[in-house]
């Protein structure tokens, strides 16, 4: 008696098993990352702190993670900021000479020791990390300076507006320095409008430089002053340049997120440096050669005998001259008293007779 085989599964169902037995070995690992604060960095930069307050003269550890790799960040406490608003007014804002840097690793983290120091706002404050080159990022984290005084944020002006209403200029001249590399410096001079209902106070630029291809290196600069709605005003700025530099730059002006104005500025080369090479390079040779041919007639022999002879006050001739004409006098009496047989009556002459021999007539 033959066995009766038993019923067969569905052949659809065949191929859909392996697949939901994979799914069940996935659900885990979706629930994990659908977890809140479980999710990967998604690129934004973040900042954390050892402690959320401290006195002046403490220590605190800054962290981060998700900046670029090898960034060079810049860790400033800084005065009236909140993470939303950011820090206003700038890095004037922030205490900047007990700042620190440092650069991210492979993995886009550091961590950083940062001395605690009063900025010169009041509170509220935050511990404020930006990139120094490159791309532009920055994350901020709420921090406390214990004893420090405390205020109120500014009202927000989200309607003030600037727009620039005039051609942006150049104006200054280089001076006989730069010819030589002192740094260029000029003043980048605008006018702006305010568009908004709100007045825009201190109002913080951002003047960046740049060379060939390179991205502009941007650096804040504060103007003192108020810019009422629908009122306008002259803004200068300076803009200095490194030591040397020459070609061609373009400077440009940013405020906020906006770029209000690009410039072209050509710098001309520092010629004083170069003649200043070429004539090292001619003169010390020549000095060299001068110093060794000295210190060879110095220390060569020299044959028995020879000595140096002194430079006589006058040429002989003008002495050979001068005597003669000097002891001309005197020879002829030292003459006359060497021969006292002759005087002048008895001295021979021309005009008198000779005297006849004896025989002759």
């Amino acid at each position: 008696m033959t066995p009766q085989p038993g019923p067969e599964a569905p052949r659809t169902l065949r191929p859909v098993l392996p697949a939901l037995l994979v799914l069940l070995a996935l659900l885990p690992a979706l629930f994990v990352l659908s977890a809140p604060g479980a999710r990967a960095a998604d690129g934004d930069p973040a900042v954390s702190l050892s402690k959320k307050e401290a006195g002046k003269g403490g220590e605190i550890t800054v962290s981060g993670r998700g900046w670029r790799p090898d960034a060079l960040l810049m860790l400033l406490i800084c005065g009236r900021s909140t993470p939303e608003r950011g820090v206003i007014g700038g890095t004037n804002s922030c205490a900047n000479a007990d700042g620190r840097a440092v650069t991210t690793d492979k993995k886009g983290a550091f961590s950083k020791k940062l001395p605690v120091a009063e900025p010169p706002k009041p509170c509220p404050c935050v511990v404020h990390v930006a990139t120094v080159t490159g791309e532009q990022a920055l994350a901020d984290a709420v921090f406390t300076v214990a004893g420090h005084p405390t205020a109120d944020l500014p009202r927000q002006g989200g309607d003030g507006k600037l727009a620039v209403l005039a051609t942006t200029r150049l104006e200054g001249d280089s001076s006989l320095l730069t010819w030589f590399g002192a740094p260029p410096a000029r003043r980048l001079v605008l006018t702006v409008g305010n568009l908004g209902s709100d007045p825009v106070e201190d109002p913080v630029f951002e003047v960046g430089t740049a060379h060939g291809v390179y991205a502009p290196q941007w650096e804040e600069r504060q103007w003192r002053g108020t810019v009422a709605p629908g009122g306008k005003a002259r803004i200068e700025l300076p803009v200095e340049l490194s030591a040397g530099a020459h070609g061609d730059y373009q400077v440009s002006l940013r405020y906020g997120d906006k770029v209000l104005a690009e410039q072209p500025w050509g710098v001309g080369r520092p010629w004083g440096v170069t003649l200043f090479w070429v004539l090292l390079c001619l003169v010390v040779p020549a000095a060299v050669f001068r110093i060794g041919m000295a210190v060879v007639d110095k220390v060569r022999p020299r044959p028995v005998g020879a000595h140096r002879l002194r430079r006589p006050d006058a040429t002989p001739s003008a002495a050979a001259k001068t005597n003669t004409h000097t002891n001309a006098p005197t020879t002829e009496n030292a003459t006359t008293a060497v021969l006292p047989w002759f005087t002048p009556d008895s001295a021979p002459s021309e005009n008198r007779p000779r005297p006849t021999t004896k025989g002759q007539a």
